[in-house]
């Protein structure tokens, strides 16, 4: 069993930046790859960020502007740089077990946080 608790949520203008930050707790949790998601309102949860030990991964949307760095207590942060009103969200922290070869899909991911809402106004 993995617990995840996400931080750092709120509200910010275009052009500025926020860090996420994701508690990772439970047994093994080290094993786990871990990642970001996010839900628009009327729209599917899609990939934002993951990190195994060795490897980051990004989407094309974010890459340049997000930073996901995981340290040795296994808090997986999320730095959210030149924000537009479409990253607008609820951001969601997940771990998935086992490779990280399917770090896109969702339904990969074996454990869920409660969520943290992003807004981003022009």
């Amino acid at each position: 069993q993995v617990q995840l608790v996400e931080s750092g949520g709120g509200r910010v203008q275009a052009g500025g930046s926020l860090t996420l930050s994701c508690a990772a707790s439970g047994s093994n949790v080290a094993a786990y790859t871990l990642g970001w998601f996010r839900q628009a309102p009327g729209k599917e949860r899609e990939f934002v960020a993951a990190a195994s030990w060795t490897t980051t991964y990004y989407s094309d949307s974010v890459r340049g502007r997000f930073t996901i760095s995981r340290d040795s207590t296994n808090t997986v942060d999320l730095r959210m740089n030149t924000l537009k009103t479409e990253d607008t969200a609820i951001y969601y922290c997940a771990a998935m077990r086992g490779s990280a070869d399917y770090y896109r899909l969702a339904n990969k991911y074996n454990y869920w946080g409660q969520g943290t809402q992003v807004t981003v106004s022009s």
